[in-house]
C-alpha cells in the first residue's frame, strides 16, 4: 500500500520540477480549483503549477472567502482542470513592486545579508528618480504614507502589512484592493488606501521595466526551490499517508520575492487559502535553512491539518477547558482563546518533532517536546506519543485523527498543565490566520451601535479587544462612542486617547481627536480642546468630513445640541 501511494505521488515531483529552463515570455499556469463562491485564482507572473494523481476528494469544510491572489481580469478565462495541484511556487509583480517602493523609502533590513537582486534592483529605481522629478514626487507621497503607517519599531512587523495588503490586490497598474475595507484582514485595512500612491509611483518610477529586467533572476530562483520543495511535500504526504489534493478548494501557494529581508518570512492562511512568502538568500547560499523549507512545512502541515480539526470541531470542543491552563503561558492570545488553534499548533509541533533529526536523536526530540510544553503547547507531548503509533499504523491521518482526539485524557491534561512551570517566552507563530467572521466584528459592532444598540456593540468590541481581533484602536474607539451614548464622559475620553495610541487608521485618529476636543469644550477647557482640534486636522485633515467638524471646532467652542421642547397643548 505504502509504493502504491508514493507512486501515485510522482507526479507533483516531475511537475514542480518542470518548465524552468528560464523566464516565461507570457503568463502561463493555473492554480487548484478554487472553493465554491470564489472567485478564480490569477494566472501568476511566473507560474509554476504542479500536478498530482487526480484523487477522489471531499469539499473543504472551511468558509469560503475571496481568494486573495494577486491577480488580471484575463484570469478567469480558462477554468482549472480537475487534476491540476493546489501547490504553486511563483513570482508575482504586485508584490516585488509593493517592496521595490519601500525599499526606495528606506526599508533596509539585513540589505547586506541579501540577494544581489535586491541591491540591483534598488540601484536602477535611484537612477530612475535621478532622471524623473516626476518619479521622484511619486515616490515622496509613497515614502510620505509609509512613514504615517509605522506599526511597529520592528521594520520587518511593518513589511508584513504590506504582504497581507498586496494578497488582497489587483495587479499593476492600479493595485486597488478587490475586497471592501471591512473585509481586509485587519493589518491591511489600516493600510487600504497605499495603493492610490502606488500606482503612481510605479507608472513613473518605471517599476514593470524593472521588473522585466530581472524576470530571469526570479525565473532562477524558482528553479533552486524545485526539487527541495517537491521533496518536502511528498515526504510530507508520505508520512501523513494522505496527498495534499485531499481536499478541493483548498490552496497553497509559495511565493518568492528577493526584495525582503533573508531572515524573514511570512505565512498566512485566509479561508481555505494558504500563502508563504519566502526571501531567498543568495543563490551561493544551499540547504533547507537557506531555503526556509522549515517555515515553507510548518505552513503546509496546517495546510494539511486544519481541514481535520474543522471536520472534528465537536470532538475538540472536549477540550475547550485546557484553556484555562494556558492563560499563564507565553503563547500568542489567539491559542488562549481558541482550543481549536491550540490543538492543531499541538499537533503540527509534534509532527515536525518526531520528523526531525535521526532515530538516534530521540533525547533532543524529548527536549524540543519539552520545550514546546513550557511554552504553552501542553499537549504536544500526548500528541508525540500518538504519532509514533502512527507511524505503524497503514491508516493514514484523516483516518487516525479522531483517535488523537478521544485518547486525549482531559483530567490528566488539566493536571499535567497545573504543574507546568511556564517559560519566559514563546516563539512566534509563523501562520497569521484571518478569519472572516473575525474580520467582521467590528462592523458589526458599529452596526449594533448606530441601530441604537450600545451594550451589543460594547460586547462586540471588548471581545474583539480582549482576543486581540482587528485594529484594537478601531474597537476602543467604539467603546469610546459606546461611553458617550451611556452619558460616561470620563469613560469617554479614555478610551478616545487609547483610540489614539494604538490604531494608524487616519479615521479612527481623526474623529478621536475631535471628539476629545468636544468633550474638553464641555469642561471649558479651552486651550486643550483647540489642540485636539488641530491635531485632528493634522492626522485626518485629507477627509472632509473630520475637516469639517475639526475646524467648526477651532472656530467655535462645541455646545451639545439641546433637546426639543415638547409643544403645550
Amino acid at each position: 500500500m505504502r509504493s502504491l501511494f508514493i507512486a501515485g505521488l510522482l507526479g507533483l515531483v516531475t511537475s514542480l520540477c518542470a518548465g524552468q529552463g528560464e523566464a516565461p515570455q507570457a503568463e502561463s499556469g493555473a492554480q487548484g480549483a478554487p472553493g465554491q463562491g470564489q472567485p478564480a485564482p490569477a494566472q501568476p507572473e511566473q507560474s509554476e503549477a504542479t500536478q498530482s494523481q487526480p484523487t477522489q476528494s471531499q469539499p473543504a469544510q472551511s468558509q469560503a472567502v475571496p481568494n486573495p491572489v494577486p491577480q488580471k481580469k484575463q484570469a478567469v478565462a480558462n477554468p482549472p482542470q480537475q487534476n491540476q495541484s493546489p501547490i504553486t511556487l511563483e513570482s508575482n509583480e504586485t508584490i516585488f513592486s509593493i517592496l521595490a517602493a519601500l525599499n526606495a523609502c528606506g526599508y533596509d533590513q539585513d540589505l547586506t545579508i541579501s540577494d544581489a537582486t535586491r541591491s540591483n534592483v534598488r540601484a536602477e529605481v535611484q537612477n530612475h528618480l535621478r532622471e524623473s522629478p516626476e518619479a521622484q514626487a511619486s515616490l515622496a507621497a509613497v515614502c510620505d504614507f509609509y512613514e504615517k503607517h509605522v506599526a511597529s519599531p520592528d521594520p520587518n512587523r511593518n513589511l508584513s502589512q504590506y504582504i497581507s495588503l498586496a494578497l488582497y490586490m489587483d495587479g499593476p497598474p492600479h493595485f486597488t484592493p478587490r475586497v471592501k475595507v471591512e473585509e481586509l484582514p485587519p493589518d491591511a485595512a489600516v493600510i487600504a488606501s497605499f495603493g492610490a500612491a502606488l500606482e503612481h509611483f510605479y507608472d513613473k518610477g518605471g517599476l514593470h521595466a524593472i521588473w522585466e529586467r530581472h524576470r530571469q533572476d526570479y525565473a532562477a530562483a524558482t528553479q533552486r526551490f524545485h526539487v527541495p520543495l517537491a521533496k518536502m511535500v511528498l515526504d510530507t504526504e508520505v508520512y501523513l499517508k494522505q496527498p495534499s489534493s485531499q481536499y478541493l478548494g483548498r490552496t497553497f501557494t509559495i511565493y518568492l520575492d528577493f526584495m525582503g529581508s533573508p531572515n524573514e518570512t511570512d505565512a498566512r492562511n485566509y479561508g481555505s487559502a494558504y500563502y508563504v512568502v519566502v526571501f531567498p538568500s543568495p543563490n551561493a547560499a544551499t540547504g533547507a535553512s537557506a531555503l526556509k523549507m522549515d517555515q515553507i512545512r510548518h505552513t503546509f502541515l496546517h495546510y494539511e491539518m486544519d481541514p481535520l480539526a474543522e471536520k472534528h470541531y465537536s470532538s475538540i470542543k472536549r477540550l475547550t477547558p485546557l484553556l484555562l491552563a494556558v492563560k499563564r503561558a507565553p503563547v500568542e492570545e489567539g491559542f488562549k482563546s481558541d482550543i481549536s488553534l491550540l490543538v492543531t499548533e499541538c499537533m503540527v509541533r509534534a509532527i515536525e518533532i518526531r520528523t526531525t533529526g535521526s532515530k538516534s536523536e530521540e533525547a533532543m526530540r524529548t527536549q524540543a517536546v519539552d520545550d514546546a510544553v513550557k511554552q504553552g503547547y501542553i499537549l504536544t507531548r500526548t500528541f508525540y506519543q500518538e504519532i509514533v503509533a502512527f507511524e505503524k499504523d497503514p491508516q493514514g491521518i484523516r483516518g487516525a485523527y479522531s483517535a488523537f482526539l478521544d485518547n486525549v485524557d482531559l483530567k490528566k491534561e488539566e493536571q499535567a498543565a497545573s504543574a507546568v512551570q511556564f517559560a519566559s517566552a514563546a516563539s512566534p507563530e509563523l501562520v497569521r490566520l484571518s478569519r472572516p467572521e473575525e474580520r467582521r466584528m467590528l462592523v458589526s459592532a458599529e452596526k449594533r451601535l448606530a441601530a441604537g444598540d450600545p451594550k451589543g456593540a460594547q460586547e462586540l468590541a471588548q471581545a474583539a479587544l480582549d482576543k486581540k481581533i482587528g485594529d484594537q484602536g478601531r474597537a476602543l474607539f467604539i467603546l469610546a462612542e459606546v461611553a458617550v451614548a451611556n452619558k460616561n464622559r470620563d469613560g469617554a475620553q479614555d478610551n478616545f486617547q487609547k483610540a489614539i495610541a494604538a490604531s494608524k487608521d487616519p479615521t479612527v485618529v481623526g474623529w478621536s481627536h475631535v471628539y476629545l476636543g468636544r468633550i474638553l469644550d464641555m469642561k471649558e477647557e479651552r486651550e486643550a480642546a483647540l489642540e485636539q482640534y488641530r491635531a485632528a486636522l493634522s492626522a485626518g485633515g485629507g477627509l472632509p468630513e473630520i475637516r469639517t467638524a475639526a475646524e467648526h471646532g477651532i472656530e467655535k467652542a462645541y455646545e451639545p445640541p439641546s433637546k426639543p421642547q415638547a409643544q403645550k397643548d
